[in-house]
């Protein structure tokens, strides 16, 4: 089940009497938007402030920096994959897990997460470290290790592929795909990538 704290940003007519934490729901809601709209580069103070209807002195009063601000707006608005499925069988346990981290990817806040994953320098980067890996990785990775294990449980799974590096190889492939070949992860070829890579990498050696 994916939950989501993503809220669709205040109507255009909002009252400019808005403050407290109602203003501030505002101001992420309206960062999420830019990102998605014009990515990382171009989202400005000025721009968030606009689209939340309230004054550039409103956002820096909260947030001195676009870093600060993006940060706090990914960590409220990403949605979570709360439980590993669990369809009896590894393969449909994990075919619904990456569907699941595909809605999360192509979600508004997902977009405005790549955006700033491919544009943003490694300094920058370092800022939003904590959302992406406490916030995004760890999670996914942790699931992957339950439906596996569960996987084994089941004698579905040798135990030697229960290891990082097996369960880096789902979000790696999700990743790079959709960054370099702009993979938008068609049932289709996720289910191609359960069935050619991740059970063969996970399956009872014969014997």
């Amino acid at each position: 089940m994916v939950t989501s704290r993503w809220t669709a940003a205040p109507a255009r007519a909002a009252s400019p009497r808005r403050r407290g934490v109602v203003l501030e729901r505002a101001i992420l809601d309206a960062a999420l938007e830019q990102l998605s709209e014009v990515g990382w580069k171009g989202l400005t103070m000025e721009g968030v402030a606009a689209g939340a209807q309230t004054g550039k002195a409103a956002v820096y009063r909260r947030w001195p920096s676009k870093e600060d601000l993006v940060a706090d707006a990914l960590a409220a608005g990403l949605p979570r994959v709360e439980a590993a499925p669990d369809l009896g069988s590894v393969r449909e346990d994990l075919l619904a897990l990456c569907r699941q981290v595909r809605q999360i990817m192509f979600s508004p806040p997902g977009v405005a997460l790549r955006s700033v994953i491919h544009e943003c320098d490694q300094i920058q980067a370092e800022r939003f470290h904590e959302v992406i890996v406490g916030g995004v990785v760890e999670p996914t990775l942790q699931l992957l290790g339950e439906v596996i294990t569960r996987g084994l449980e089941r004698g579905e799974v040798r135990p030697d592929a229960v290891n990082s590096y097996v369960f880096d190889a789902v979000p790696a492939m999700m990743m790079y795909r959709s960054k370099v070949c702009a993979s938008e992860w068609c049932d289709r070829e996720l289910e191609e990538m359960i069935d050619q890579l991740m059970l063969p990498l996970l399956r009872p050696c014969a014997g």
